[in-house]
């Protein structure tokens, strides 16, 4: 995950190295932890490998105007992930109050269960998983595709994907207080 920035890549390479060690002959192992770590690391950089010369390629097919051979530079391989993140997180943010985005974000995207969530937020177990209903059934009745970019909470993109990725929460937690704090002032 931190070679490859990628969960599904991940998630592909470790079971690709777990059916080839299936089928490889165990007794010229000698220590399968260490077997394991450098046949993941090396599949993982072979796929980066492979994906840095797809793009090179692609990109060395077209004649480009200068302005554009910055671009080659650039990693595009989790560019239609990004924009699917940023747009799904403007429809939270949108459709959402910072009560309800915090437990579902919490609950939903990154698996906390209703007591962390009671711990986190201050907030009862119940009140949670009222929260969270109300929050998933307003997230299922949306069905218009919504172009919002997610200029009101611009560092939340960023410390939710670090939450995903790394697993660590403690930034996001932080804003989505933030947020609730920021929603309590208003309404009084």
């Amino acid at each position: 995950m931190n070679i490859l920035r990628c969960k599904a890549d991940a998630e592909d390479i470790v079971q690709d190295t777990f059916l080839k060690w299936l089928s490889a002959e165990k007794e010229h192992i000698q220590n399968t932890k260490a077997y394991l770590i450098k046949s993941v690391t090396n599949n993982a950089l072979n796929h980066l490998s492979s994906l840095k010369k797809k793009k090179i390629d692609y990109l060395d097919s077209f004649q480009l105007p200068e302005i554009f051979v910055k671009l080659k530079e650039s990693d595009f391989a989790h560019m239609d992930l990004e924009m699917e993140l940023s747009k799904a997180l403007a429809i939270v943010n949108h459709k959402l109050e910072p009560l309800e985005k915090a437990v579902y974000l919490l609950k939903e995207a990154l698996g906390f269960e209703y007591e962390e969530l009671q711990k986190v937020l201050d907030k009862k177990q119940d009140h949670c998983r009222q929260l969270f209903f109300r929050a998933k059934k307003k997230i299922e009745q949306e069905t218009s595709k919504l172009s919002i970019e997610l200029s009101k909470a611009p560092h939340m993109l960023e410390s939710f994907k670090k939450a995903c990725t790394f697993g660590n929460a403690s930034d996001l937690i932080s804003e989505l207080k933030t947020d609730i704090a920021a929603s309590i002032r208003k309404n009084f």
